[in-house]
């Protein structure tokens, strides 16, 4: 049996009543929390490795990002908005090959764990090679290939592919390997896709993403095209429902909130990049008012340049206060739990993982107190003036030790599992090349519509 014991931490649990334990202790056996409560009630068995905080370190559920997708393309498409912007982006889709999504994906995932994120949806191609990043990391990672089967845009991958991954990767790498149906969007992918996907969906239990409802431009565009607007074209298809998630979802209407809500249908809100390409201000209080489930997603280094979701849970509930005229609104303790629990539920993993509680898997993030920007700091059974700063003044940076099923993965902030100078050696490398291949193939962009 494998035990250690986290001790005298501040413990941010996000379980349903969002407790706070000041000096806490967490016990973990085999990967799973056995035991967590006020440190003076926890009895540690002789045998443990403890972990003594010593008051100085906080504790909360590994952050999660509910949609990213892996690039080595940072900075290179910038002052762009979404639909001027995509057809640069599929350059590297073009471009693209194994080699190069394998080295996206462990600089990506690295950087996401360094910071504190213990699972990505991640959103790609070549996604077996994503998984061989993933394992060598040991985070955990949800695969859901690119897929497009519309005319002109074969440069994405299959559905064929999709399957045969499914067959190959789905539950592997003990459970943290899951395999999703992913679909781009309705103008690259056909109503056979769609529906096929539910069909996958059913005979392998898998879950459906796709983006949807990003920029207004856009859904002008789908409304013109299909005469349906986005939501009312995936509910045509079938495709709302508990098992799937949407990315972005920025320009709903009070129907289409109320149908999502009604459906169990999750979003994932990418607040910094929704900012960054001029799509605009998701009504994400009125989303929770109505019941919807959200998960905070980074949307990848392409369209962010960062994979920090501390600095993503800040933004979200700034934007919010700033354009509605509001200090209430988005306060720390809701923003956080999209950033753990809400995106575990985005993922369906909230049986498993997205708090710290008794039987959970031991995904579990530890963040210095003794940083000049989270001093002084008090913690009480409300959060203190902590909690408050664990949203608008933490920083990936802050994070000294992760773990995920147990196992610890960033030690004093340095990965365990591998070598942090190759892995971003080897990327440099790959990134100036892949830049160049797009360069090559500038011609042939094509508009999204």
């Amino acid at each position: 049996m494998q035990r250690f014991a986290i001790t005298h931490a501040a413990l941010f649990t996000v379980d349903p009543q969002d407790r706070v334990i000041p000096d806490g202790t967490v016990l973990v056996e085999d990967g799973r929390i056995v035991a967590v409560g006020p440190a003076e009630s926890i009895e540690i068995p002789a045998d443990t490795v403890v972990i003594d905080s010593g008051g100085k370190r906080a504790v909360l559920p590994g952050l999660v990002d509910a949609h990213s997708h892996s690039s080595l393309m940072r900075g290179v498409t910038e002052n762009m908005p979404l639909m001027e912007w995509l057809p640069y982006y599929q350059l590297e889709h073009r471009a693209l090959t194994e080699e190069d999504a394998y080295h996206s994906a462990r600089l990506c995932y690295l950087e996401a764990l360094k910071g504190g994120t213990t699972c990505v949806m991640d959103m790609f191609r070549f996604m077996d090679r994503c998984a061989d990043a993933a394992g060598e990391l040991g985070l955990r990672v949800n695969l859901a290939p690119y897929v497009a089967d519309q005319p002109g845009k074969d440069f994405f991958s299959t559905r064929e592919e999709n399957k045969r991954l499914i067959r190959t990767h789905h539950g592997s790498q003990s459970g943290r390997i899951q395999v999703w149906m992913g679909l781009e969007h309705l103008f690259y992918c056909s109503e056979d896709a769609y529906r096929d996907a539910v069909r996958c969906q059913q005979d392998y239990g898998v879950r459906i993403h796709t983006h949807a409802c990003e920029q207004r431009e856009e859904e002008d565009a789908v409304l013109k095209h299909f005469g349906r607007r986005s939501i009312g074209m995936l509910d045509h298809y079938g495709l709302l429902g508990e098992k799937t998630l949407l990315a972005h979802c920025v320009w709903l209407d009070d129907d289409e909130i109320k149908r999502l809500a009604d459906t169990g249908t999750s979003i994932a809100h990418c607040p910094i990049s929704n900012a960054k390409l001029a799509s605009g201000v998701a009504r994400t209080p009125d989303m929770l008012a109505a019941g919807i489930n959200l998960g905070l997603g980074t949307d990848g280094p392409v369209c962010n340049n960062s994979l920090d979701l501390f600095e993503e849970m800040k933004f979200a509930s700034l934007i919010q206060k700033a354009t509605r005229l509001d200090a209430r609104a988005l306060p720390a303790d809701q923003v956080l739990r999209m950033a753990t629990i809400g995106g575990a539920k985005a993922l369906g993993l909230d049986g498993e993982i997205g708090s710290i509680e008794i039987g959970k898997k031991a995904d579990l993030v530890m963040l210095d107190l003794g940083a000049p920007n989270l001093t002084p700091h008090e913690v009480t059974h409300a959060g203190g003036n902590l909690l408050w700063n664990l949203v608008f003044a933490a920083r990936g940076s802050n994070v000294t030790h992760v773990w995920v099923d147990g196992r610890c993965l960033i030690e004093e902030g340095r990965s365990t599992q591998v070598d942090e100078g190759h892995v971003v050696a080897t990327a440099q490398t790959c990134g100036l090349s892949l830049y160049e291949r797009c360069r090559a193939l500038d011609h042939l962009r094509v508009d999204m519509i």
